[in-house]
This record gives C-alpha cells, structure tokens and sequence, in this order.
C-alpha cells in the first residue's frame, strides 16, 4: 500500500473504525530503530504508516506524559483519564466495547436495566441497513457520553490546575509522538504483509475509489 495517497482524513476514518483492543507493540520494537527520512514524501508516507501501526504505543505515552506532568495533582490525573476516555469513545470497536462490558456488569444485579442499555435495533430498509452506522453506548447516542467525560475532564483541568500547564503537556506528548513517528523507520519486513490486510479490512473500499 502507498501510503503517500492515503490522505489525513483517510487516515482519521481508519484510526476510528480500527480496533483498539490489540494490546501496544513491544517496547524493544518501539524503540527499535530510527533513521532520517531522505525526502518529503517518505517523511509523509512514514509518518502516516507509524501513526496508524504504533497508534496504541502513542496513545499510551500522551496519556502517561500527562500524568508524569501532574503527579502531584490527584485531580489532574483523573482529568488525564477521562480526557483519554473521551478520545478513545471516538473508536467505534472502544465504544461498542465499552458498552458491553458495562451491560454486562449491570446485568449481573439488574437484568431490567440491562435490556434499557442495548442500542436500539437498527431498521433495515430494502434489505439494506444504512450505510452511516450509529453508535449508541448505554442506550444513549456516543456524542452523549464524549461531550459528558470532556465536559467532566475540562472542569477537572480548570480547577485542579493551569491551564497552560495542560497544554505544554499535551503540546510535549504530540511532538514526541510527532518525532518519533517521522524518525521510526517502518517494520516492514515481516509484519507488512499482515498491516496490509489490516488496514484494507478497516478501509474496506479504499481500493474501489
């Protein structure tokens, strides 16, 4: 796959319908090695393809750079939590997983409630369903629990500490996501093969356009 033709939106699409649920690729591999870019299309081929592959590891060092940033500040901490909880309800598999786990919880003491927090049934019209799926989290549309847990980790970042701090935090993990995604030279060798599978399953009419 060319990455190069690949565009920013394409990318942000495949980022959140991918699944997220795969545990982050190893430390030695991460930091494996590293080389200059020779030219400015291999830079913006390779800085897409390390953001997608390594995007577990990047997600991880953000959030643990904002808690390192606030170690001292319990809020904080728990600001950097629900701030990490409201991006990660943007993934579909997250969100639709999120909502089973909880269902599952509730249902243990309320089977009631359980059935109130199923996503409704999503009609099927000409023996076709809708082409924009809808993801719904305890019963409720996504956007109602994204806007909740950002509202929550906002207030918790106004008060709990600066918000300039905040954002020399996050502006230090996006460049250190940044560096190492430009520099990571792509593991291509032996996992290329199963990366391409991956991405087209995500992207599945990428190669119909």
């Amino acid at each position: 796959m060319d990455w190069g033709n690949v565009t920013a939106e394409d990318l942000i699409d495949a980022l959140r319908e991918v699944d997220w649920s795969s545990p982050p690729r190893p430390v030695s591999e991460f930091f494996a090695r590293f080389t200059v870019p020779r030219s400015y299309s291999k830079w913006n081929s390779r800085l897409k393809c390390n953001l997608y592959y390594y995007r577990t590891n990047y997600f991880i060092m953000v959030i643990f750079i904002l808690g390192i940033a606030f170690l001292r500040k319990p809020l904080a901490i728990v600001a950097a939590v629900l701030t990490g909880l409201s991006i990660a309800f943007l993934n579909d598999s997250f969100a639709v997983a999120f909502n089973e786990k909880v269902t599952r919880m509730v249902r243990q003491f309320s089977p009631h409630l359980a059935a109130k927090l199923r996503p409704p049934i999503t009609p099927v019209i000409r023996g076709r369903p809708p082409t924009k799926r809808v993801i719904h989290m305890c019963g409720q549309p996504r956007w109602v629990f994204v806007l909740a847990f950002s509202a929550a980790s906002c207030f918790l970042w106004l008060t709990s500490c600066r918000l300039l701090t905040v954002l020399w935090a996050l502006i230090i993990g996006i460049l250190a996501t940044t560096l190492h995604a430009s520099f990571r030279t792509p593991n291509l060798k032996a996992r290329l093969n199963k990366f391409r599978e991956e991405f087209r399953a995500v992207w599945r009419n990428y190669s119909e356009l």
